[in-house]
């Protein structure tokens, strides 16, 4: 195969789209088109991507107009359908009709295999069932809350779980379209008044879903890792990576969000994750958030999310390119040796300077300084066949904003991440 027939259509502007495209570029020199709302720096001045602005993208019938006419200007070549954003996804599995007549490749599960694991309660049942372990969560209801009375129903929600907690949405897709102030991605919870203050501000906005509210697994970010998996359509599934994250990102927006991780294989979290796959009979690229508990030595499993997540580089960078096994699955439909991503690779969006600073332990950091030393930390905006100079300087200064944004919103390291 190559990029004589096919094209990698990417929807969102952020890295980890470029990283995707990136992907395609390495296996196949496939170049790329994104499109996004506003005109985004990590595509700015890049040599393999085509930014397409469209104002509106979040509203179905732009974002489905705006794909065709895609379709239509690359006639003659396969475009694959790439995004990492939740509601997209949804977007895309609704609609796969009207998309695959338009020529894509949709690579994602059914509508009824999104609703089950996508909703963090399906997930959680599901794992339940397979005796995969997952937080003590409590569910908060809110238009339950609404119709009992409102903010005066807040208050008698029964928690028996000790602070601090987490809170997160149930439904991301529903989330996108909420505002309340001091909205996150992620809420940490300090206390009952924290809690109820965010509860009320969903109750006000009519949030048309539910709010999970999880125990606290101790430790740091460097706790938490990251399982990336590809299942195909025959129900094989032929790509797992695993890695330790180092830091988060922890502005308001992307709060959570692994800003460097370390390849490392954890054999347990790629048995439970095949496990979970195969019982969900999914198909398409997940992402397993998960953190080791230190208090049992074992793994417990927050979600899965339904799209292969912004830091998908580290699997390719540790050896095992996603494009491959998605171009030999849904455009050549041929059986593929499952592949592993194992190569020692420290993948990093902020300054490496800057991570050491966020790494407490100094058996990592001198691991981690091992790696710099022999050329294996990798950015996935940093890339050699997308590298003039004025490309160079804006991806320098988007690695270095970082400095800013993690004084304003992380300024010290803490052993809770927060």
């Amino acid at each position: 195969m190559t990029g004589d027939n096919t094209i990698a259509v990417g929807v969102g502007g952020d890295v980890g789209t470029y990283a995707l495209v990136r992907a395609f570029h390495e296996q196949y020199g496939i170049t790329g088109v994104v499109l996004s709302s506003v005109a985004t720096r990590p595509m700015q001045d890049s040599a393999i991507v085509e930014n397409v602005v469209v104002p509106g993208l979040d509203d179905t019938e732009t974002f489905l107009s705006s794909l065709e006419e895609v379709a239509r200007r690359h006639a003659g070549k396969r475009p694959i359908l790439l995004t990492n954003a939740d509601w997209f996804v949804r977007e895309v599995i609704v609609h796969r009709e009207r998309l695959d007549a338009a020529g894509f490749v949709t690579p994602y599960p059914s509508l009824e295999v999104l609703e089950q694991v996508s909703s963090k309660e399906g997930f959680a049942e599901v794992c339940e069932r397979l005796g995969i372990p997952t937080p003590r969560t409590v569910v908060a209801d809110i238009p339950k809350l609404v119709a009992g009375g409102g903010r005066a129903a807040v208050a008698d929600l029964e928690l028996d779980l000790q602070f601090p907690l987490i809170g997160k949405p149930s439904n991301s897709a529903d989330w996108h379209y909420v505002s309340f102030p001091g909205k996150a991605k992620i809420h940490h919870l300090n206390d009952r008044a924290e809690l109820d203050e965010v509860l009320g501000h969903l109750v006000d906005a009519g949030y048309p879903s539910a709010f999970l509210v999880q125990e606290f697994i101790p430790g740091d970010e460097t706790q938490m890792r990251s399982l990336t998996a590809y299942r195909d359509a025959s129900g094989t599934v032929t790509l797992l990576a695993t890695g330790r994250v180092l830091l988060e990102e922890h502005t308001p927006g992307t709060l959570g969000i692994p800003a460097a991780i370390l390849v490392e294989p954890y054999d347990d979290a790629m048995e439970a994750a095949t496990r979970f796959l195969d019982a969900t009979d999914y198909v398409g690229f997940a992402n397993f958030d998960y953190k080791l508990d230190p208090r049992t030595g074992r793994h417990v499993y927050f979600e899965v999310n339904p799209r292969i997540g912004r830091n998908n580089f580290y699997v390719t960078a540790g050896g095992a390119n996603v494009a491959r096994v998605l171009v030999e699955d849904q455009v050549l439909g041929r059986p593929i040796q499952p592949l592993r991503a194992t190569s020692e690779v420290l993948y990093t969006v902020v300054p490496f300077g800057l991570l050491l600073r966020y790494v407490l332990d100094p058996e990592l950091k001198a691991r981690l300084k091992r790696l710099k030393s022999e050329g294996k930390v990798v950015n996935p905006l940093k890339y050699d066949r997308d590298s003039g100079l004025k490309r160079r300087l804006i991806v320098e200064a988007i690695t270095q904003n970082y400095r800013r944004k993690y004084a304003q919103y992380y300024p010290e390291p803490t052993s809770t991440g927060y």
